[in-house]
């Protein structure tokens, strides 16, 4: 079974800045350089000599930030070399900027060199953090039994795959069944939530025979978690569908999460299903859930937002419309409808600060021999 990206549609797009551990950009690497040659140019091109041999000095410490050591060594002897050549007068008013540039030339050596050690190690340590993140949610598959899934997910805190939202698609003995939300918090801090509502799910997926008893699962598991940590009080909301056999219909519980919204033709309505608290408040102690019915038809498609989409304001302090703005992108394919979606997004809003995730279920079933 092919996979897609769950995590987001620009895969391998980094969203660190270069001074907090990305590479650094084309323009730091071609600075010193530049700077030599431009203190080289202006020496020969003036008539008379011009007192600017202290500004070499700048050149060694410039090329730590984005050289090896090698390549700063190599950088550092250019410009002590440049301060002996007679032509260009660098080396006036005498030995104190010689020596000076010098000192600095070498203790650049030794600083590129701790910095390549850091840089190696933080690489590495990130490598397994992100193998971490991604296995507690993994890329979502295409096509989950008789429903085609396409999936966004951005983590607000910086640096991370996962923050406190999940989702996850799973076929099992009683159907195609899927789930989002979004637990307390969010970042690093709320991962340890989500694995463990995801492990609940996926064991509920293969246990439990109808959708109320698959919310009641991962309410107790919130339940017991909250009892073995002190002061903790854990909550999260959640949206969980099960579809028919032939995808033409669709079981809805709602815990505190949005409504899915069902996409038909060029219309965007949210589905009228009841309301139910969020999951870690005693809901499997509170009687009997129910399971919203809904009818699907041919070209039919659920979208499924967190809070981050439809909390998300701009500068005057309106919600984003996101049904309204669905509806505009109605014609668009499904696979591209989370990245369209999270690109108008970041227009109305663009300093989003929660978590955003979406999730698009289209029924499909396969075409029968």
């Amino acid at each position: 079974m092919r996979k897609v990206p769950a995590l987001s549609p620009r895969r391998g797009e980094d969203r660190r800045s270069w001074l907090s551990g990305a590479p650094p950009p084309r323009w730091v690497r071609v600075l010193p350089p530049a700077l030599v040659v431009a203190i080289c140019a202006a020496t020969v091109l003036s008539s008379r000599p011009q007192d600017v041999g202290f500004l070499l000095g700048a050149v060694p410490p410039l090329a730590v930030l984005s050289y090896g050591p090698l390549a700063t060594a190599v950088l550092g002897g250019a410009v002590v070399a440049l301060l002996h050549v007679p032509a260009l007068h660098l080396g006036h008013p005498g030995n104190a900027d010689l020596v000076t540039v010098s000192f600095v030339a070498a203790l650049s050596v030794l600083l590129s060199f701790v910095r390549s050690r850091r840089d190696v190690q933080l690489g590495r340590e990130r490598t397994v953090a992100e193998a971490a993140q991604r296995a507690v949610v993994p890329p979502l598959p295409e096509r989950v039994g008789a429903v085609r899934c396409t999936g966004l997910y951005r983590a607000a805190q910086r640096g991370t795959l996962v923050g406190g939202d999940f989702f996850d698609v799973r076929d099992g003995p009683f159907g195609v069944r899927a789930v989002m939300g979004d637990v307390q918090g969010h970042g690093l801090a709320a991962v340890s939530t989500v694995a463990s509502l995801l492990g609940a799910y996926r064991e509920a997926v293969l246990d439990q025979p109808d959708l109320a008893s698959v919310a009641r699962r991962l309410d107790r598991r919130l339940l017991v978690d909250s009892a073995d940590a002190r002061h903790a009080e854990l909550f999260a909301t959640a949206a969980l569908l099960e579809f028919s056999a032939d995808a033409l219909e669709v079981r809805v519980v709602v815990c505190g999460n949005p409504p899915p919204l069902l996409l038909r033709g060029a219309h965007a309505t949210e589905l009228e299903v009841t309301p139910w608290t969020p999951l870690g408040l005693g809901l499997a102690d509170s009687g009997a859930i129910e399971a919203g019915a809904v009818s699907l038809r041919s070209g039919d498609r659920l979208f499924l937002a967190s809070d981050g989409v439809v909390e998300a304001r701009d500068g005057s302090g309106a919600f984003y419309p996101l049904a309204e703005r669905l509806a505009a992108l109605a014609g668009e394919d499904s696979a591209a409808l989370p990245g369209l979606v999270w690109a108008d997004l970041v227009r109305f809003c663009p300093d989003v600060q929660d978590d955003v995730t979406m999730l698009v279920l289209t029924p499909s079933p396969p075409p029968v021999r």
